[in-house]
Formats: structure tokens, sequence, C-alpha cells
């Protein structure tokens, strides 16, 4: 059982994050690459992304992130949220994710592809 880390640590850890180690239903640990929005966690998954660590499975995974020196700083229980394409904030969301999302594809709708072929997720501590 992991305990709950001290608040100011997981808002720290969080808002400095780029890249958490996720757990999915006790399987081992996958690196993914993250945002950080208003104290939660936001990573895509799917074709011409990242894989999905297991989200689409387990909604309450395990998150570990890193500090500077590349050891872990924080594991928490998360809860995972998958973004409405539909739903109000997605614009501004994808927006936000797509300007911090490594080369990136200049020739594509990117919301509209992540809308129809992969999946946004929220991970909230």
């Amino acid at each position: 059982m992991t305990t709950a880390p001290a608040p100011e640590l997981l808002a720290e850890a969080v808002k400095k994050a780029a890249v958490a180690w996720i757990s999915c239903g006790g399987a081992d640990p996958r690196p993914v690459w993250v945002v950080p929005l208003e104290g939660r966690l936001y990573t895509v998954v799917g074709p011409r992304e990242q894989p999905d660590p297991g989200l689409s499975r387990d909604q309450r995974p395990l998150v570990t992130l890193r500090g500077d020196h590349g050891g872990a700083i924080v594991t928490f229980p998360a809860s995972a949220s998958r973004v409405d394409p539909g739903g109000e904030a997605w614009d501004e969301l994808v927006g936000q994710l797509s300007a911090k999302r490594l080369n990136l594809s200049g020739d594509d709708d990117t919301a509209a592809r992540w809308a129809a072929e992969c999946a946004v997720w929220e991970l909230a501590g």
C-alpha cells in the first residue's frame, strides 16, 4: 500500500512534471509524457503518440514522479478520467497539450486526430 505524500510535496512535484511513471493493475511502471495544468497531470495516448500504460483498463493507477536527480520523489494513487473530446474544456486543453508535445507534425489537425484516434487522460492525486 502506498502512503499518501504530503500535499505540498505532491503539488510541487506535479507542477514540475514532464514525465510520469504510471503503473496500472500492478504492472511495471511505464513512462509517459505529461503536462501539468492546475494541479493535475494530462497525457495523450494512442496511435502516433505513446502507448496506453493501462489507463483504459485501470482508472486508479499509481503515479511516480521523479526529481531533477532522476530518483523518485513521490508516488501516489491517482484518479484517471478520460477527457471528453466534445466537452467544453477540450479545445483549450488540447491547445495547451499540443504546445508542449515534442516533434508534433504540423501537417495535421491535432485536435481532430486526438479526438478520433487517441485518448486524453487527466490524472488527479
